[in-house]
């Protein structure tokens, strides 16, 4: 698996952790961090970490 299908891969995975926190966990209370505001961030760092995967597949065809 090349690096930037790894990317992608793992961004896709990311994002959808996040997106589950964030639709199924808004009525557990936990001590320290709202679990809903956990599962923005982590669809955020998910987009970033696909985006560039698809980033470096573009670049590897062109050169």
């Amino acid at each position: 698996m090349t690096r930037a299908a790894r990317n992608l891969l793992e961004g896709v995975v990311i994002f959808a952790l996040g997106l589950g926190l964030r639709l199924f966990a808004d009525g557990v209370d936990t001590p320290v961090v709202e679990l809903t505001k956990v599962g923005v961030v982590l669809m955020g760092i998910g987009a970033v970490v696909g985006v560039t995967g698809l980033f470096r597949s573009t670049m590897s065809r062109l050169t």
